[in-house]
C-alpha cells in the first residue's frame, strides 16, 4: 500500500540548486498488524529506505504526554534551556548541529535512550522535580523501542535470516549507542521576507544508526531524496511513524537496504516539533 504526500502549503524556503517534487505517490503505508507486513517491509527498505507505519501499537498518550512536555521544554527561557547543556553530545543545543560546523534553524534535545541516566541532566533545569518530564520520556522510549524491535524482527523474516532478533539484539544490548532526540523549528523570521530562500531547518543527512523511527506534529517540513536526485515533501500525520533506513543497517544488509537522505526545510510560519529514536549497535 502506498500514500499520497501533497507539497506542504506553508511557507518553506527551498535551497537553490534542489530538485522538489511537487507531488508524489509512491511513499509505502505499512499496516504492522496485517500478515503481508514483513515482505512490505523489505520492499520499502530496497525501494526507499523509508516508509511509514500504522497500527504501531504505541499509546497515544504517550505520544501526546511527551510532545506536551517537550513544548513545555521548549518554551523556557534560553537561560533556563542552556543548563540542560551544552550538547557533548547529548544535551541542549541550539542551531548549532554536530561536530562539523552545520547550523540549522533548530534547538533539539539529544540524549541517550538509557531511560535511567536521563533524570540527573533535568535537575538543574526543572528543580527537584523532573519526574513529570522523564516519566514521560521513559514511557515513551520504552514503546517505541519494543515498537522497533518488532519491526525489525519482521525485517529479519522478510529477509529470512535467522535467528529472527539478529537485528533486534544488537538494540537490546546494554552496550548499544541508540540515543533520542527531540526537534524544535520554531518559525523563521527571514523568511517572509520573499527573498530569503536559503535558510535549512536542519540540512541533508543520513543516520548513522541502524534505524530511526520518527514522530511529528502535524508542521510540514520533512523531505527524503530519491535515488534519482528529487526531494519528496512528506505529509506529516502525528498519529503515525515514519521509519528511516540508517548507514549501518546498509551494512548490514551488504547493501541490499539503502539509508535514506534527508532534510528538514525552515518553515516560516509554523513550529514544528519531532521526536526522534536512533536504534543503534553496540
Amino acid at each position: 500500500m502506498v500514500f499520497v504526500t501533497k507539497p506542504p502549503s506553508e511557507n518553506f524556503s527551498y535551497p537553490r540548486g534542489s530538485k522538489v517534487s511537487k507531488f508524489f505517490a509512491g511513499i509505502p503505508l505499512i499496516d504492522l498488524s496485517k500478515p503481508d507486513s514483513k515482505q512490505l517491509i523489505v520492499r520499502a527498505c530496497e525501494e526507499f529506505g523509508f516508509f511509514k507505519i500504522i497500527n504501531h501499537g504505541v499509546p497515544m498518550e504517550f505520544i501526546t504526554r511527551l510532545e506536551s512536555e517537550a513544548i513545555k521544554f521548549f518554551s523556557l527561557p534560553l537561560s533556563e534551556k542552556e543548563k540542560a547543556g551544552p550538547p557533548n553530545p547529548l544535551g541542549y543545543g541550539n542551531k548549532y548541529i554536530g561536530k562539523n560546523g552545520d547550523v540549522g534553524w533548530v534547538e533539539y534535545l539529544l540524549l541517550t535512550a538509557n531511560t535511567e541516566s536521563n533524570s540527573q541532566r533535568f535537575l538543574s533545569v526543572f528543580g527537584q522535580n523532573p519526574e513529570e518530564f522523564c516519566s514521560a520520556l521513559n514511557d515513551y522510549i520504552s514503546a517505541v523501542k519494543k515498537m522497533t524491535c518488532e519491526i525489525l524482527e519482521l525485517m529479519a523474516e522478510g529477509l529470512k535470516i535467522q535467528p529472527r532478533n539478529v537485528f533486534s539484539k544488537l538494540l537490546m544490548d546494554e552496550q548499544s549507542d541508540s540515543c533520542f532526540r527531540l526537534n524544535h523549528y520554531p518559525p523563521c523570521p527571514e523568511l517572509q521576507d520573499l527573498s530569503a530562500r536559503n535558510v535549512i531547518g536542519f540540512g541533508a543527512h543520513t543516520d548513522p544508526q541502524i534505524i530511526s523511527v520518527l514522530r511529528s506534529n502535524n508542521t510540514s517540513g520533512l523531505q527524503i531524496s530519491l535515488r534519482d536526485g528529487n526531494w519528496i515533501p512528506v505529509a506529516p500525520d502525528h498519529n503515525s511513524f515514519f521509519i528511516n533506513v540508517g548507514d549501518s543497517l546498509q551494512v548490514l544488509t551488504n547493501g541490499r537496504f539503502q539509508s535514506v537522505r534527508h532534510r528538514v526545510l525552515a518553515n516560516g510560519s509554523k513550529s514544528r516539533v519531532s521526536m526522534i529514536y536512533f536504534g543503534g549497535h553496540p
